[in-house]
């Protein structure tokens, strides 16, 4: 069979929406049903971001906004604050922008399911089409709320409308994401042939947040516990913390296997670093 031509190299991703601890997260079988997302992520001079939905969001939404990111770069529109064509239009208004964030620019990205499903690594399969659909209804419903100093700004992660005359998807990106696309604010740099590489969730989930805090040719250090909570946002003892401790150290594995060196320095105490971008 052959393989699918993937066109992306690399997604420029807001720092907020990788590093907030927990937004994307191991989920267990269920728990979608009895969970509920609301993370808040502080960080620079007094800034913070809080994500609120109806359901937790796992490593299959990581990458699916992964791949939308990125193909914002290349093909990504403007979706000003009066959009004039009408799916935009509807796009802007499912994005619910408040506050600051009424005047801000969004970003459209229009692209076939085939061609976002082929550039993170998925095939075209009924299965993986379902998920995909589910994984946007779901990140459509989360809420995201941006307050520094005294100053607020809201709106839906994404929006999202299939058109129907040639069955191709539509996505609404909030401002903030698609300011780091565009290169109005700093942006945390993801690999797309990582990204199709890597096997696991846990080695999904703890690769986008070194990525969001470890630039290109560049090293960090950090402890397997704090790895753990990259994938495991909740506390654990026990034979429990035990697993996430083995499973932390086979996601480590693979990012060797992409080019990444993990060296344990000390017990429990990691050195990564990352390869340059090409």
């Amino acid at each position: 069979m052959p393989q699918p031509d993937h066109d992306l190299t690399h997604a420029r991703h807001d720092p907020a929406h990788c590093l907030a601890p927990g937004l994307f997260r191991s989920i267990k079988r269920g728990e979608r049903k009895r969970s509920k997302l609301d993370v808040t992520y502080t960080f620079g001079d007094g800034e913070s971001v809080r994500f609120v939905g109806f359901e937790p969001l796992g490593a299959d939404d990581l990458r699916v906004l992964q791949g939308i990111v990125a193909l914002g770069g290349p093909s990504g529109l403007l979706l000003t604050p009066e959009p004039t064509a009408k799916t935009a239009q509807q796009l802007r208004t499912d994005l619910e922008t408040r506050f600051d964030a009424v005047n801000q620019d969004g970003l459209v990205v229009r692209e076939s399911l085939s061609k976002l499903l082929a550039e993170i690594g998925m095939t075209d399969s009924g299965d993986n089409i379902k998920a995909l659909k589910a994984s946007l209804l779901r990140m459509s419903n989360v809420t995201v709320v941006v307050m520094k100093d005294k100053r607020q700004a809201a709106f839906h992660l994404m929006s999202h409308a299939f058109d129907e005359a040639d069955g191709r998807l539509w996505v609404g990106l909030n401002p903030r994401v698609a300011e780091a696309i565009l290169g109005r604010r700093s942006y945390a740099r993801i690999d797309m042939a990582e990204v199709r590489a890597l096997k696991t969730a846990p080695a999904r989930l703890i690769h986008q947040r070194l990525c969001g805090w470890i630039s290109p040719g560049k090293f960090g250090r950090v402890g397997i516990d704090t790895l753990c909570g990259y994938v495991w946002p909740n506390e654990a003892t026990g034979s429990t913390m035990r697993m996430r401790r083995q499973t932390t150290r086979k996601a480590l594995a693979e990012l060797v296997c992409i080019g990444w060196s993990v060296s344990e320095y000390a017990s429990g105490k990691w050195e990564i670093g990352r390869p340059k971008s090409p």
